[in-house]
């Protein structure tokens, strides 16, 4: 029997896909509980136009990460911070210190939490800032810590 599923169904198969299961499985299962539906030909028509729709929003999202990374790309962002002797910091900078400053000083707008630096910065220096935009799709940003006057 052909089937549809609506949601996730373990070692058989992922949201919306189109699986073949057998009458009893099927019946007694899968449509009581509503983690499928029957293949009619109205089912896959709004099947298949889900998952046309779900393709050009995952494209739509793919090109505007590109664009982002696109615009990001040869930045420098300079953060400003009091430091002590030899160049260390009072305190250190963050991952969300560096994504503000980034949103701030660029104007673009991403996930502060796909931001990362690695480990704090506690010195005056520069660094790079890996930003996450699409599981394709990374960027690379020169993080500058200065002292401020």
């Amino acid at each position: 029997m052909k089937l549809i599923l609506l949601q996730d169904v373990k070692s058989v198969g992922k949201k919306g896909d189109l699986i073949n299961a057998s009458e009893g499985y099927a019946k007694n299962f899968l449509l009581p509980k509503k983690m499928a539906v029957e293949a009619t030909k109205s089912n896959l028509n709004d099947y298949e136009l889900k998952q046309k729709a779900d393709a050009k929003h995952k494209q739509e999202e793919l090109d505007k990460a590109r664009e982002i990374a696109k615009q990001l790309e040869d930045k420098e962002v300079f953060i400003k911070v009091k430091t002590g002797g030899n160049g260390k910091l009072f305190g250190s900078v963050t991952n969300k210190e560096v994504a503000e400053e980034i949103i701030k000083q660029t104007g673009l707008d991403f996930d502060k939490k796909k931001v990362s630096i690695g480990d704090p910065i506690k010195m005056l220096g520069q660094r790079i800032a890996v930003i996450k935009l699409h599981p394709k799709v990374t960027a690379e940003v020169t993080i500058k810590v200065v002292e401020a006057e």
